[in-house]
This record gives structure tokens, sequence and C-alpha cells, in this order.
């Protein structure tokens, strides 16, 4: 099995916007995080909040966290019975390099080992709290999920649909930038600034037969040059209030199409544009925490596709996740019972044909309520019913399904 080649190595850095470097790093660099104990932090510094993660007691620190499921699936009264999955082992390495040097790799294993994947690797340097430099490969900071995808911190055992199946997360590419945080009493404030390989002409030429921005990753060498030979540029502005919630704004956009061969003009430059929302809260008196994200996407197709290849998308989804019960079971302190609904929304072809005037399909719509129980904030048990709607791009009837999902995810 070629392991190692740049066919399944998926280097996808999720440094999911990081503006600290870890709790520890920030405490070691308290002159140049300015971080404080009791602060909040922001969804992009996902990244380096993990439990297993620390600078400050070894060179090397190893952790990681695995999730298995079972599910089973209904499709217009047809199934294919019940399917245990070993869905990922990743492995996480962190290292102290220097003062203010710090290293970060994530190492994914998919469906039981058959896909290895480095999800990201880079190197931070803290230069000022409002100024520091992120290289390698890095995670692009588009909406809320594709920099905050750990399994153990969601209550549902599949992913959101315009996280995974509309903005390609999880997406990162080779690059450099600059990110920073402040903070001015109950507020907190940041931003992420990347310039990176971007995409390329398989968004729309692919298996899938429209315009699909996950079928990028799919492409060779996509870590190692640019299809389109500039830059994309993508960037994110989050602010968080301590009482209210967090809201960031991001997007990211460039040339997608090789334009140009040997010097020479091959066709006019097609854009990519992709702008994205995102917001968490927790309300104080039950509890109830909410989290979602928005998204729009803009592609200049060629005059010469056919209207199945969109040129406009948008989607969203939304958890709300309420505790129900906590208390100590057996030896766990702060074991939680949760109940949790999401919604689910992707629009592959906004618009209407040209010829008839009538709306264009290709979508879907599902909700799926679940329970979970979390021992500890590090694992959790969960089960999902997942009821989805999905129409083709003539409009057909929606095709229904139901999917049963039981699983856990688990940090160690």
């Amino acid at each position: 099995m070629k392991i190692f080649t740049s066919k399944y190595l998926k280097i996808n850095l999720l440094i999911l916007g990081t503006f600290c470097f870890s709790s520890s790093f920030a405490q070691e660099e308290e002159s140049v995080t300015n971080k404080k104990d009791d602060e909040i932090e922001l969804n992009m510094d996902a990244v380096f909040n993990r439990p297993t993660l620390s600078f400050d007691k070894v060179p090397v620190t190893v952790g990681g966290y695995l999730e298995a499921n079972t599910m089973y699936r209904v499709e217009e009264g047809i199934t294919d019975g019940l399917s245990f999955q070993a869905r990922r082992l990743t492995i996480f390495m962190a290292a102290s390099i220097s003062s203010r040097i710090k290293f970060l790799t994530e190492i994914e294993f998919e469906d039981g080992g058959k896909e290895v994947a480095i999800e990201f690797a880079a190197l931070d340097v803290a230069l000022h709290p409002m100024f520091n430099f992120r290289g390698g490969i890095v995670m692009n900071p588009i909406g809320a999920f594709n920099e905050n995808h750990d399994g153990p911190k969601w209550e549902f055992v599949e992913r959101p649909d315009v996280a995974v199946n509309m903005l390609a997360a999880t997406l990162s590419n080779a690059g450099f930038g600059a990110y920073g945080k402040t903070y001015s009493g109950n507020w907190i404030f940041g931003y992420e600034a990347y310039v990176t390989n971007g995409f390329s002409s398989k968004i729309i030429s692919n298996e899938e037969d429209k315009t699909y921005l996950p079928a990028h990753k799919d492409g060779e060498n996509i870590f190692e040059e640019n299809f389109s030979g500039e830059a994309m540029f993508s960037g994110k502005l989050a602010i968080r209030n301590r009482k209210i919630g967090e809201i960031g704004i991001s997007y990211m956009g460039g040339t997608y199409n090789k334009f140009l061969n040997d010097g020479e003009e091959l066709e006019d430059k097609a854009r990519l544009d992709v702008f994205a929302i995102d917001w968490n809260t927790t309300i104080k008196a039950t509890g109830t925490y909410i989290v979602g994200e928005a998204a729009w996407i803009w592609v200049q197709t060629p005059d010469t596709y056919t209207q199945q290849y969109g040129n406009k998308q948008r989607g969203a989804f939304m958890d709300i996740v309420q505790p129900v019960y906590k208390n100590k079971i057996f030896e766990w302190e702060d074991a939680t019972f949760n109940v949790a609904a999401r919604f689910d929304y992707v629009d592959w072809n906004v618009g209407r044909f040209a010829e008839t005037n009538t709306r264009i399909g290709d979508q879907i719509m599902a909700v799926t309520p679940g329970i979970s129980f979390r021992p500890t904030p590090k694992t959790v048990f969960r089960m999902n019913y997942r009821y989805e709607w999905q129409k083709d791009i003539v409009n057909n009837p929606a095709k229904q399904a139901a999917t049963w999902y039981m699983g856990f995810s688990s940090y160690f």
C-alpha cells in the first residue's frame, strides 16, 4: 500500500486559525500573547485547545482521538443492513522548539487505515499578540467547522453537510500568513490571513458531474504545486463577548483554472469566491449551547459547461445542545447527558434554468435529533437519527432516507 505519497497525504493543517499557541505556551510567553488564565478562547484557537497537548513538561507531546460507530440506513425503503465503521484514528504531535517557536502536526488514519493523511503541520513563531507568523500546511479559516472539527467536541457522528460536502472540510493548503488576537474587557478580537495554493479545475471536472469543491482534495500534488499559478487568499475576523458569544466572518478566493502554459494564455481566468458567517453561544441560564455557520460560493464556470454545473451555491447548519443531567457517576465527577438537534441544508446549484425559468434543483435538507453521554469532556457516546430529503437537478420529488447512528469519539 502506498501510504506516504502525495496521493494519500492530504496535508490539511487544521491549525484552526489558532491565534494562540496553547494555554501552556501562552503562559510561557505571557508578555507576547497577553493571555490571562480566565480568558475565553475563540473558535479559531481549537487546534491548541486539546486536552492532551502541552509544551511545558516534555519536549514532544503525543495524543490524539479515536472515532468508531455503527450505522443503519434506509433509502426509499431499501437498506444494505447494519455496518460498523472504524471511522478515524488521529495522532497529534506537538513540540516546543525554542522560546516563541512551536510546531504542531496531526496524522489521521481514516476508514480503518485505508487512507493515511497528514491533516496539518505548521511552524508558529510568536512575535506580538497582534502579529504572529505561521507557515507550512495551514488550514484555510473558512466557517466554524473547518478549524474545529475534532470528533470528541461534537454530539453528532456525521459532520455537517455544508462543511464537508460543500466547503470541502477539512480544507488546508501549503502557504503562510499571520494571525493575532487581543482583549478589551469582555471583548476578544482575532484575525487570520493566509496566502496559499488554491483550488484546481477538478471542482468542475469530477465524478459528481457538478460544481463540487470537495473534489479538489482528490487531486495529486496539491501540496506541492499551485494548479492555477496564482495564490489564493483566505482570512477571518472573529469577535467574542464573554456574556453573549462569538461571531466570525471569513472569506477565501482566487483563480482556480490553469490559464497560462509556458507564458502563453490558454483561457480567461476563472475565479472561485467563498464567504461564510459562523456563530456560537451558550445560554447561561439553561446551559444550552448553539453553534452554526452559513456559507455562499460563487464559481465562474466556462460557457461551454451546461447549467448542471452551478455557479452559485449556499448552505448552512445549526446545532443545539441541551444538557439534561450532570452529576457524579462512578468515578466520573462531571458526567453529563445531553439532548441535541442539528439542521443541515445545502443547495449546490442556486438559480433557474434559462430555457424554462424553473428552479434548478440539486439540494439536500436534513434534521438530526440525538442524545449523548459524556463521562468526561474528553469522551462522548452518541446516538443520532438523521432524516434527509434530497432533490435532483430537475426537482423531481425528493428522495427520502433515514439513518441510525451509534458510536463514540474520545481523546487520548
